[in-house]
């Protein structure tokens, strides 16, 4: 598994809601970016992270790359991140948002079983969230290129845009439950409130 998938971390956003950039972000005394490396440190020993500004990319002290497509948000990351992996041989990217601090290396473990067991082209966990699945906690197969391709050529931006033309598997949300509480695996940082809700519970945590 360590030798098939690339580690990718997403993070391309301006971060205008927060202020800052939530990556760095500190969650019990630890920025938000480490925690996510970590977890993906987990699954593969590749790490990487797609990100435009190359001050952030220098403070992240990961390999990165910026966007290919300027402007298209998020699904340019993923696009960004595939392509890196399918230069570099893997076969897969797991692709994380960069504001997830409680993401978890076993919910990740169990996206990658998943793909193995369904010979999927892309593995997404469900959630309460408003899309029912969270697109940038999820696996994907180099497989899922041309249709993410052909969605920014005809100018769909949606992260979901492409699943029509591909095969989409989904983690049931009682699994998804075997690995943690799900409104905390899947809990970002839009805000500074969202921040202090989440050091107050990774120091609750510990205690």
């Amino acid at each position: 598994m360590a030798d098939t998938v690339l580690g990718t971390i997403i993070a391309g956003g301006l971060s205008s809601r927060f202020g800052s950039p939530k990556a760095l972000a500190l969650v019990d005394g630890r920025r938000v970016i480490d925690r996510v490396t970590d977890a993906l440190s987990g699954v593969t020993r590749h790490v990487v992270a797609i990100v435009n500004d190359p001050a952030l990319a220098a403070a992240f002290g990961l390999p990165h790359r910026g966007d290919v497509h300027a402007g298209a948000g998020p699904i340019a990351g993923l696009h960004a991140a595939l392509g890196w992996a399918e230069e570099d041989g893997f076969e897969a990217a797991l692709a994380l948002a960069c504001d997830l601090p409680f993401v978890s290396t076993p919910l990740l473990r169990m996206l990658c079983t998943t793909a193995a067991e369904t010979q999927a082209d892309a593995v997404l966990p469900e959630s309460d969230g408003p899309r029912g699945v969270e697109p940038l906690c999820a696996w994907y197969s180099t497989r899922c290129l041309p249709a993410i391709r052909s969605a920014l050529e005809r100018g769909d931006h949606r992260l979901i845009g492409f699943h029509s033309a591909v095969r989409v598997a989904r983690v049931p949300l009682e699994r998804v439950r075997t690995c943690g509480d799900p409104a905390l695996l899947f809990a970002n940082l839009n805000s500074p409130a969202d921040r202090d809700r989440a050091d107050r519970v990774a120091r609750s945590g510990r205690e």
